[in-house]
């Protein structure tokens, strides 16, 4: 089956947006996530307009910082994101969890309170009927195969994006994981890396050389096209760019590049 595949934009930062969505549209793709801020893209009737000129639908919107962030201001600002998000009428709203805590390892009652967190938000996009994604992301508060199991334990609202890359960094077999959570998974993301047997540095973190879907070979990209048809998945999965970007490169140099990064996945059975 060809899955609804969509570009990560999380290299823009001012876009001249509708040509480079224009570009994104030539090069193949059915739709973007987005992660720019709100006082640069304006009202969601400016966007839903740039959008349905392209024919390139918004198809997840991210939140700014963790839900388990505390403070009436971040919670506010998020919950602008999120009435946002629910008027492009995006499939799903996408967060990471938070920093690690400093000087002190991390606890269960952190993993679980991450967890509540993102289920309060869960209930305030609810009203909208939008669900929650929750993108797992090494080098954050929940960073490893046990960590993620016992968050996604804890989680009872939202629900769940894997990035196979992340997951592979874990030592957790990213065909498996979508296989283990695929009752809670609601969005996909492919990201590669150039490196063989990554590992962590002195401080605990993974460097990997980012490198765009299909470059490396750190996964095997059909075979989780296979998995995911088999487990009947038919909701958005998100391709990313390797980085940097290029020096000097636009988003509307870089959303023409990314017609070889389609190519492959729809290639590789996306």
């Amino acid at each position: 089956m060809a899955f609804k595949l969509g570009y990560c934009a999380l290299r823009w930062r001012n876009p001249d947006l509708e040509p480079a969505l224009e570009a994104l549209k030539k090069s193949g793709w059915d739709g973007w996530e987005c992660r720019l801020p709100l006082d640069w893209l304006g009202p969601a009737s400016r966007i839903r307009q740039i959008c349905d000129n392209v024919g390139l639908p918004m198809a997840v919107y991210t939140a700014q910082g963790s839900p388990e962030i505390s403070g009436w201001e971040h919670r506010e600002r998020n919950k602008r994101r999120i009435d946002f998000a629910a008027e492009m009428e995006v499939d799903c709203f996408m967060y990471m969890s938070g920093p690690k805590p400093k000087d002190r390892d991390i606890t269960e009652d952190d993993i679980k309170q991450a967890a509540e967190a993102a289920d309060n938000w869960a209930d305030y996009a609810a009203q909208y009927d939008l669900e929650l994604s929750y993108h797992i992301h090494t080098n954050l508060l929940v960073d490893s195969k046990e960590d993620w199991t016992l968050y996604m334990q804890h989680l009872k609202k939202a629900k769940l994006c894997i990035d196979v890359s992340h997951a592979q960094l874990w030592d957790y077999d990213a065909a498996q994981s979508l296989r283990d959570f695929q009752d809670q998974l609601n969005y996909v993301h492919l990201q590669d890396w150039a490196d063989e047997n990554i590992t962590r540095d002195a401080e605990g973190r993974f460097t990997p050389q980012w490198v765009s879907v299909g470059v490396g070979r750190a996964l095997d990209f059909p075979d989780l096209a296979n998995v995911l048809e088999d487990t009947g998945y038919d909701r958005w999965v998100t391709a990313c760019p390797g980085a940097p970007a290029y020096e000097g490169e636009d988003a509307i140099n870089e959303a023409t590049r990314s017609a070889k990064m389609y190519q492959y996945c729809r290639g590789a059975g996306y």
